[in-house]
């Protein structure tokens, strides 16, 4: 690989994400399993889909402690944690419109990541738009 700071005698795997076929992602091929895992299956994803209702939305009151709880679940790219942070993120945000209060930018910055990161996986697991994973979600939980 011919880039600043990169190893040459080092080799990469070369991923191109499925929804943005412009980026590459070069990742080291030494670094064993702990910088990645596999991608969802169809039954996996219909799995976590099914959890949805059971998955528990911790409720933490010190928005540092809050942010540190986004950042980790965000990181850890684990379906679950990211089911947990959205669902927290909507009952904050229900509970602040119904005292008047706007939402926070920090809520709807880590809602939008994490909607992002689960509805692309799911998708692309069940083999339809990640536009419609929130309907479907819905459609299993009703």
């Amino acid at each position: 690989m011919d880039m600043s700071g990169a190893d040459p005698k080092k080799l990469y795997y070369v991923m191109v994400p499925v929804l943005d076929k412009a980026a590459k992602l070069f990742i080291p091929t030494d670094v064993g399993d702990q910088t990645y895992r596999y991608a969802l299956s169809r039954e996996e994803a219909e799995h976590i889909i099914e959890k949805v209702p059971e998955i528990k939305e911790p409720w933490i009151t010190d928005h540092r402690h809050r942010e540190n709880n986004y950042k980790e679940a965000i990181k850890s790219n684990q379906p679950e944690q990211l089911v947990s942070i959205i669902k927290n993120i909507y009952v904050r945000k229900q509970d602040r419109m119904d005292h008047g209060k706007k939402s926070l930018a920090v809520d709807d910055r880590y809602f939008k990541l994490a909607e992002d990161l689960l509805y692309s996986e799911l998708a692309f697991a069940i083999g339809c738009e990640k536009d419609e994973i929130p309907q479907l979600i819905e459609e299993k939980i009703a």
